[in-house]
């Protein structure tokens, strides 16, 4: 089938999305582009489900494996990366699946993104330092003066997304809501949005605790260990701030036991498929699916706007 966009393959963590697309693999002639802010990152491997080399050899695999935890990536950089691969992924006859579950990604890539200003590390260093003299939720009260809309949608321990409405007001007296109701650019290329909804909750946190489980028995514990004494790595870049990640550093540091790090991994890890799942409930075009369903995806494909 000659194709004209790409296919987006969404939902919460644990869902299959990953199952699906590399069963499409086996139907068409595909190329995987990752939606996913932590498989970026080197050494980040267990703890991201990143695909084993088999499978990268097998499958063309894109936006793995291309940052050190150290060098933080971003939706805009994500968005630029796609632009590109997208269409050199269709010149050579291929379907470019983009697979992942980092909703603002995929948000950027299709609404586009305002011109924002570039991190500023003395602002930054600044904000931590306020942080840990008069803590977070003093800077939240801040944010809230200055820019009520984010202050509602940041919490005060989403200190990583906090800093940075607070470092772009800073940086440029403009605030964070503003910049994004500037005009930006939609996607330059079809896309087909498709996502995994289990309608079965109690079914999707079985699978989330056990892929956790599986994951510690796996390594990955002597994986963040690693990271974290093999490197300059700290708590508050974005790669560490990964679900999972976070978790098992502060066991690391001591600041509580093993079940109880295995316990908060799991809770964290369905507080990440509930935000995933409210994201994808108020997206438009979107079809869904209630399983990993290479039928139901082929069939949703066939009917779509990218065949050409």
């Amino acid at each position: 089938m000659p194709f004209s966009g790409a296919l987006v393959i969404a939902g919460p963590t644990a869902s299959g999305k990953s199952g699906l697309a590399f069963e499409l693999a086996n139907e068409l002639e595909v190329e995987i582009i990752s939606a996913d802010s932590a498989q970026v990152y080197r050494g980040m491997d267990i703890g991201t489900a990143k695909p084993d080399a088999a499978t990268q050899a097998r499958i063309p695999h894109h936006l793995i494996d291309i940052r050190d935890p150290a060098d933080p990536y971003s939706a805009a950089a994500f968005r630029s990366d796609v632009v590109k691969l997208v269409p050199q992924i269709l010149a050579r006859g291929r379907l470019p699946l983009i697979v992942g579950g980092t909703m603002l990604y995929l948000k950027a890539l299709k609404e586009g993104l305002a011109e924002m200003p570039e991190a500023a590390p003395e602002v930054r260093e600044a904000i931590l330092a306020e942080a840990a003299e008069v803590g977070w939720a003093v800077l939240h009260a801040e944010l809230a003066r200055i820019d009520p809309a984010s202050a509602a949608r940041i919490r005060p321990t989403d200190t990583q997304r906090l800093q940075r409405a607070l470092e772009v007001f800073r940086v440029t007296g403009i605030s964070l809501t503003a910049f994004h109701a500037q005009q930006t650019e939609p996607c330059p290329f079809p896309l087909l949005e498709l996502a995994i909804m289990p309608p079965d909750r109690a079914g999707l946190h079985r699978a989330i605790a056990e892929r956790f489980k599986q994951m510690i028995a796996a390594g990955l514990v002597e994986e963040v260990a690693r990271l974290k004494f093999e490197s300059e790595l700290n708590p508050a870049l974005p790669s560490m701030r990964a679900v999972g990640y976070r978790q098992v550093w502060a066991y690391l540091e001591g600041q509580y036991d093993h079940p109880t790090m295995v316990e908060k991994g799991i809770i964290a890890t369905r507080q990440l498929a509930k935000r995933q799942c409210t994201w994808l409930r108020g997206w438009s075009d979107l079809q869904l699916l209630a399983t990993p369903d290479k039928a139901g995806a082929l069939k949703i494909l066939r009917r779509g706007s990218i065949l050409k």
